[in-house]
């Protein structure tokens, strides 16, 4: 019994581990015979869990989603990523998840070995979120948002403008992008027939989702067109510098957070007071050209000048 126990959860970590498989390469694996695999395939079917087969030569067997979640076969490293994911969660900036990740996070520590232990309290240990700095989401929305993008179907929802302005929107979701502090939406805008950066933390979505569309490209990857959409819209003050500086150093100083950085080392970025802003150019160390706007290059006159006069 102990012997067919472990040859089920060894099944089961192949069957995870890729998504199909031959039946005489698994019992090549397993060291039985191609009998033993089709018991043992059947016993895992009573258990609970989807397996599904093809018969002839070139059948085989693929996992599927089943009533039960099946035990997770994580090797060392996978069991730390997955660790210190849980740790940054439970302090992240998705609502409702911090309790069940920290829950998740106890489970799976009381698991692991005493190396593993070690190494992850070690990061617990020397790291400090500051994550809960910007507005959290609902998971829930995050959920249906992601959903709707799998698949490929229309969203409408209330949105709230920065402002505090009402209204819907009916688009064609595309990516979620994460900042590091705020979670947003691309999406095609049908009414207005463009591309749109949301705030996910301001929509609150209407169900059921709109009918199935076929997907479009935007003209630059996902995490650009974000990052360049929040310095237009986000932003009270949206900026252009160029920084003079090697664009080898530029990308070791600047986080994609901080905006889109063109390859003649202009940066597309902003802040929502020119202190802080100022503050943010300064602290890179670099010289660099104000662009726009004009507001910024006054507000540095002035900061030059008390910058002096001290």
């Amino acid at each position: 019994m102990l012997e067919t126990s472990v040859r089920l959860l060894r099944l089961l970590s192949l069957l995870q581990s890729r998504p199909d498989w031959g039946g005489p390469e698994l019992a090549a694996r397993l060291g039985v015979t191609g009998r033993t695999v089709r018991n043992d395939v059947e016993r895992l079917r009573i258990l609970g869990y989807e397996i599904r087969s093809t018969p002839g030569v070139a059948g085989g067997y693929r996992l599927g989603a089943g009533a039960a979640l099946p035990p997770l076969l994580l090797d060392d490293e996978e069991a730390v990523a997955v660790a210190v994911s849980l740790h940054a969660a439970a302090g992240g900036t998705v609502t409702g998840i911090e309790e069940t990740s920290l829950r998740a996070l106890t489970k799976l520590q009381r698991m692991l070995p005493s190396r593993l232990r070690h190494r992850i309290d070690a990061v617990g240990m020397a790291t400090v979120s500051v994550a809960r700095r910007g507005p959290t989401v609902d998971a829930a929305t995050l959920t249906h948002i992601a959903a709707a993008v799998r698949d490929r179907e229309r969203l409408r929802f209330d949105y709230r403008l920065r402002d505090g302005t009402p209204g819907v929107r009916d688009v064609e979701p595309h990516r979620l992008v994460y900042t590091g502090r705020r979670w947003y939406l691309l999406a095609w805008d049908v009414d207005r027939a463009d591309w749109r950066t949301f705030r996910v933390d301001r929509v609150r979505p209407r169900v059921p989702n709109g009918p199935r569309f076929v997907p479009r490209e935007p003209p630059e990857d996902a995490a650009t067109q974000v990052m360049r959409g929040v310095g237009s819209a986000a932003y009270r003050y949206p900026a252009r510098v160029r920084l003079h500086a090697p664009m080898e150093r530029l990308t070791e100083l600047l986080t994609p957070a901080a905006g889109v950085l063109a390859d003649d080392g202009v940066l597309e970025t902003g802040a929502d007071s020119l202190g802080d802003l100022a503050a943010f150019l300064g602290s890179l160390g670099v010289d660099f050209t104000v662009l726009d706007p004009p507001e910024l290059k006054e507000y540095l006159h002035r900061l030059a000048g008390r910058y002096a006069r001290a």
